[in-house]
């Protein structure tokens, strides 16, 4: 899979997307600035600490909910008690906000510039602004929109939270019949806000590696993260080659998505532990490395006279020990060395060569 030129599958560092959404206006009340500007710092955060993309989240609240959905996240967290309530604090930016910061990102950024379109008016101005289409999990069912967004031909990185393969199954057909050859990445991801650990459930990256090999095959996280990202760390060790985590420049902020987001010190952690895990993987093949050739010779052990071999001698059991360094000869050898003669007087613990017999 390529996003931007980006093979994603050959590259040693996951593609790690940071999700801004829309935490910016949380950012923007707390630093009394513009949204868009507090957009653009978010952007600039991310891009310095090393995040491949950022993404926003492109939609209307009365296209995306009834006033009648409930809410489906922590609300101790969140204090919103419907969908609607809540996605209507968020959805003042439109196709000219968005076109503004996707030029801003690629003018000031070497970072790919992506957001999640909800409904039709929002795959379309987003054509021209990004290199690849995100697709919420809970839209996985939407096959109207998923029919239009393949029909753009660009990548599309596809959430799977709270799906089953048949669903899967399902929406991948639907892309497929549209663009027969389109680049599809599926994201693992549980569809709770926040994730608990003991629901992260990684092992389905493997699952879905297997159910689709020929697909990319990401995860899309919503557990708290720990010092170490330990989570993501997990994610990539299972097979993730795409990461999408919620963004935040301060994690105690009230409101959507803070409390479980990344900050750009996470971003760093995470960075500098996979290449650390790169680092300890090294190769695929058993065998001795350059670094064990010392220990090879001088850690094994050869046979030693056990006691004074006198010259003519034949070589018994009694007459060898097992013993370091194995410069000698080899103790797979043992039981073509017995019965052999000392062509020559052997001392007691001296290493026993071939010259010497």
């Amino acid at each position: 899979m390529e996003i931007n030129s980006r093979n994603i599958d050959s590259r040693e560092q996951p593609y790690l997307i940071a999700e801004i959404g829309v935490n910016y206006f949380d950012i923007a009340e707390k630093e009394e600035i513009p949204p868009l500007e507090a957009a653009k710092k978010m952007v600039s955060k991310a891009a310095t600490a090393g995040a491949d993309a950022v993404k926003f989240q492109s939609y209307s609240a009365d296209q995306l909910a009834s006033k009648q959905s409930p809410a489906y996240w922590d609300t101790s967290e969140e204090s919103a008690k419907n969908q609607y309530e809540l996605f209507s604090q968020y959805d003042d930016f439109g196709a000219d906000e968005f076109e503004e910061i996707s030029k801003w990102t690629t003018d000031n950024h070497e970072i790919d510039f992506l957001s999640t379109p909800f409904d039709f008016h929002a795959v379309d101005y987003l054509e021209e602004l990004v290199p690849a289409y995100k697709i919420a999990s809970a839209d996985i069912t939407n096959h109207p929109l998923l029919r239009y967004v393949a029909n753009k031909g660009k990548p599309i990185l596809l959430s799977t939270g709270a799906s089953t393969v048949g669903e899967i199954d399902n929406a991948v057909r639907v892309i497929e019949e549209e663009a027969p050859d389109i680049e599809l990445c599926l994201l693992h991801c549980v569809l709770q806000y926040p994730t608990e650990q003991d629901n992260a459930n990684l092992g389905m990256i493997e699952h879905l590696h297997r159910l689709y090999p020929e697909y990319t095959v990401g995860y899309s996280d919503h557990v708290p993260p720990d010092d170490s990202m330990i989570t993501l760390l997990n994610s990539v060790v299972k097979g993730a080659k795409v990461i999408e985590k919620h963004f935040t420049l301060d994690k105690s902020l009230e409101g959507n998505d803070h409390y479980h987001a990344m900050d750009p010190k996470d971003i760093q952690t995470f960075r500098r532990n996979i290449n650390r895990l790169n680092a300890t993987t090294g190769i695929s093949r058993k065998a001795p490395i350059d670094a064990e050739v010392e220990s090879r010779k001088h850690a094994r052990r050869s046979l030693v006279a056990a006691r004074t071999i006198e010259e003519g001698e034949e070589i018994s059991q009694n007459d060898l020990a097992i013993k370091r360094p194995g410069t000698g000869i080899s103790p797979t050898m043992l039981n073509i060395i017995l019965g052999q003669t000392a062509a020559q007087t052997i001392e007691a613990d001296e290493i026993i060569t071939w010259e010497s017999l």
